[in-house]
């Protein structure tokens, strides 16, 4: 078992932007990560098991509903805050981030936001503890890109529903208590519904053989003449813009997140050019490999003052879904070029599961696909400057 001997590069002295609190908050969740996530990662990873011994550990460093207020069981911090911690989490492993992302900003905010108090109550408290863990049931196995084109419906019954459909590439789903699904009623109008574990017709196959996110757990949700109790959906918000709003939260978390990968690849590889020796001298000596480390510092310089200033137009309920979309965007594809470098530089040795860098790589492959593709973001941001949509 390696020791983490993991060093953040913070090239611009950016803590100094950081207030006291987001200092503490990202230092405790850097520490848990070194002590619980990297000993355990790569053997999880290697056996596609999610390590479940850390759910107890991601509620104690306020990784489930950071923003969510203490009345409701979250830490109140703010949306800097909740950035910082996804990028510890991240620097230890996508798929972990993965996990408190849609415990976070998929299943806490929309019943949070869009819930009766009834339902905050009885959900969230829960929730922020991890008793209960959750997943958000948007994408289906014919509608990814185009989720407002959904088949998953509800039909009313008078004293309750009926759910029928099914919702593909879902984090958490195996192991998940409560699903946030987003269906279609009979005139068509999306409505958010709570589907309890242990509901007759509910059930949460698991997705096996991934090459990506091996350490995170992904499954279906299949709804069969699921009963529905009429207290169980979302009263205060409906229509396609419910699920996006939900989208918005947790992107702007992968934007920081991405950032914790890049470092932990940047980090392992600028360590390894110091320590690997050819032609007699260090190959952190050799212009090539300065040149990427260079340029994966520079890189990485530019998505932190990206993402600091789009937490605080999040802090003051300023950043709009393009603004987020474009820090999803940039930092994954940051990211992704990072670890293809860093794995370059480590040569043979950046495959093996020594080193984070192959884990990183394969698992930012499925971040820049999930909560919005590559291409379908560069289109939110051309619809934004141009006024034009692509989409139709």
């Amino acid at each position: 078992m390696s020791q983490d001997l993991f060093q953040a590069p913070d090239y611009y002295q950016l803590d100094e932007l950081l207030t006291e609190e987001n200092i503490l908050v990202r230092n405790a969740a850097r520490e848990w990560v070194k002590r619980a996530v990297s000993p355990i990662i790569e053997e999880a990873a290697q056996n596609a098991k999610f390590p479940k011994s850390i759910i107890s550990g991601l509620a104690e460093i306020g990784a489930f509903g950071p923003y969510i207020p203490e009345e409701y069981g979250g830490a109140g911090l703010d949306q800097i805050s909740y950035g910082l911690i996804m990028q510890e989490i991240e620097r230890g492993d996508s798929g972990v981030r993965s996990t408190a992302s849609v415990q976070s900003s998929l299943v806490m905010y929309p019943i949070w936001k869009y819930g009766n108090e009834a339902q905050r109550q009885k959900y969230l408290p829960k929730l922020a503890s991890g008793e209960l863990l959750g997943c958000f049931g948007l994408t289906e196995p014919d509608h990814g890109s185009n989720p407002g084109g959904m088949t998953t419906n509800i039909k009313d019954m008078g004293d309750y529903y009926f759910l029928n459909g099914a919702k593909m590439w879902i984090s958490n789903a195996p192991f998940a208590d409560v699903a946030v699904v987003w269906a279609k009623n009979e005139e068509g109008r999306i409505k958010g519904v709570l589907v309890e574990r242990g509901m007759a017709g509910f059930s949460t196959p698991e997705t096996h053989n991934k090459w990506s996110l091996r350490a995170s757990a992904t499954g279906e949700l299949i709804f069969d003449n699921v009963k529905i109790p009429k207290e169980n959906i979302l009263p205060n918000k409906d229509g396609l813009g419910a699920p996006l709003g939900c989208l918005d939260s947790a992107r702007y978390g992968i934007a920081w997140g991405a950032i914790g990968a890049a470092m932990d690849c940047y980090d392992t590889a600028l360590r390894y050019a110091k320590q690997r020796i050819q032609f007699d001298k260090p190959i952190a000596g050799m212009q090539l490999q300065q040149k990427k480390l260079a340029e994966m510092i520079t890189e990485i310089t530019k998505a932190q003052l990206l993402t600091w200033r789009l937490g605080v137009l999040k802090n003051e309920n300023r950043a709009t879904t393009a603004q987020i979309s474009m820090a999803k965007r940039n930092n994954v594809d940051m990211a992704i070029h990072i670890a293809r470098e860093a794995r370059q530089i480590l040569g043979a040795m950046g495959i093996t599961g020594e080193y984070s860098i192959m884990r990183h790589m394969m698992n930012l492959e499925s971040v820049i696909t999930y909560e919005g593709t590559h291409d379908i973001h560069l289109l939110i941001t051309g619809m934004d400057i141009t006024g034009i949509s692509a989409f139709k």
